[in-house]
């Protein structure tokens, strides 16, 4: 028996929507309802990584810090209100998240094309894969349908983001609570071979810690003193800053991790097997990077009828 084009289209957002009811998400599910929307995202991230190529580092950070709170939900995106304090002002986020005109900018070209249909949430997932590849890194197909949360907490945050201070079993202990293993925090953690640090976050690294290669050491302070200068930055990979490659795993092997915790994953523990091979080998490292990202893009997402899409990415609806 024939079925009409709107019998189709009506049974296939049933369809689509009874998945993501269950918990799970689709790389196929804005195919109908939103074609544009990959190509939207992808133009937008080009822009913003020409005018300043950290971006794309930042915009992946953003999305790290949004799944590590309550899951993949877009709330690090939402501004205080009245009833609530929200995440970018948490002790992991404030003064250092940035980049949230480009997910402003990007949800705008996205409600022209197909209004109320694309969450902030899965807007961010396709952006910080967007930002990966324009900096050189892998690529993979981004698993969608997430909604995005009516709130935020700035306790969960501050609860719930590693710092840099973070040693390694207490990383792996995070981590663990959100799913992920001790290959996910290594892999997931060469991130950091793209942006930069605050010298408050690594002052106590080049300063204080002995697992550090005294030259880096010493070149850091050039522009990190002891006292004052919290705001001033180095780049995470000194050799290819701007560069998604596996450049930052040699670093550690140097004993050049410009933050205690990154070279917590290189300081004569579990993890310093995976850091060598990971160090040698750009493709273990991407495969590996890929399949945690997909990984923590699964965390706790909203689906189904809770939350909301926002018209805004910044406040509720």
């Amino acid at each position: 028996m024939a079925v009409s084009c709107k019998t189709f289209l009506t049974l296939l957002l049933l369809s689509l929507l009874a998945s993501a009811a269950h918990g799970q998400l689709s790389t196929r599910f804005y195919d109908r309802t939103c074609p544009k929307l990959r190509g939207i995202v992808r133009s937008v991230m080009a822009e913003a990584v020409f005018r300043d190529r950290r971006m794309g580092a930042s915009i992946l950070r953003l999305f790290f810090h949004d799944c590590f709170v309550n899951g993949c939900d877009a709330s690090v995106l939402l501004d205080d209100t009245r009833t609530f304090t929200g995440e970018k002002n948490s002790n992991g986020n404030r003064n250092s998240l940035r980049g949230f005109e480009v997910i402003d900018a990007i949800k705008a070209r996205v409600e022209a094309a197909c209004n109320a249909t694309v969450s902030c949430a899965d807007i961010l997932a396709l952006a910080a894969r967007d930002g990966v590849v324009l900096l050189g890194g892998p690529t993979w197909l981004v698993p969608l349908g997430r909604r995005d949360a009516r709130t935020a907490s700035i306790f969960a945050a501050n609860a719930n983001l590693p710092l840099a201070s973070s040693s390694l079993s207490d990383l792996i202990s995070l981590f663990a609570r959100k799913g992920l293993d001790a290959r996910d925090l290594t892999a997931l953690s060469g991130a950091h071979t793209v942006g930069q640090a605050r010298c408050v976050n690594f002052r106590p690294h080049i300063y204080g810690d002995r697992n550090i290669d005294p030259g880096f050491a010493a070149l850091r302070r050039l522009t990190c003193p002891a006292f004052g200068g919290d705001g001033n930055l180095a780049p995470l990979d000194l050799q290819t800053p701007v560069s998604f490659d596996n450049r930052y795993y040699q670093n550690l092997v140097a004993r050049r991790g410009l933050l205690h915790s990154d070279q917590e994953l290189f300081n004569g523990g579990s993890q310093d097997s995976l850091v060598r091979l990971y160090s040698s080998s750009t493709s273990a490292f991407f495969n590996d990077f890929v399949a945690a990202m997909v990984k923590m893009g699964n965390i706790s997402p909203l689906t189904g009828w809770p939350g909301e899409i926002r018209l805004n990415c910044r406040k509720v609806n």
